[in-house]
């Protein structure tokens, strides 16, 4: 991690607590974590809602994409809603998506409803296929 990126990611902490001390250093190159970076969001662009023709990553499931130095990718997604018919499907094919990039490790996938999503989180290519402007 770059010196800017980790005062970014200082910056970024929500939970009140101090950022005296900044975070370790990625032992990834600078390099390396971006191309990671960019092929996971590209492969999470691959996966869509069965009910919603827009990807996920378009309609602001994803949360949290953690790149960790041993290369495990952990990320935190949420649904549309708790009742969501493919709440078993999703998070798997997401994992499976994931872990067809090349040089990531272990990939672990949690659902969270903390925020929940609503359609604000939208980006404005889902808002066009989803023809809601």
């Amino acid at each position: 991690m770059t010196e800017d990126q980790t005062k970014a990611a200082a910056a970024e902490q929500t939970d009140g607590a101090s950022a005296e001390a900044p975070a370790p250093a990625s032992a990834l190159p600078a390099e390396e974590v971006a191309r990671l970076s960019d092929e996971i969001v590209s492969a999470l662009k691959t996966v869509y809602d069965p009910e919603i023709p827009a990807d996920i990553y378009e309609l602001g499931l994803i949360y949290k994409v953690d790149i960790e130095d041993d290369r495990a990718v952990k990320i935190d997604m949420t649904l549309t809603t708790p009742n969501c018919p493919s709440a078993q499907e999703l998070p798997i094919m997401v994992e499976n998506a994931v872990a067809s990039v090349a040089g990531v490790g272990a990939v672990k996938v949690s659902v969270i409803w903390d925020p929940p999503w609503d359609p604000s989180r939208m980006t404005d290519e889902a808002r066009s296929v989803l023809n809601m402007w």
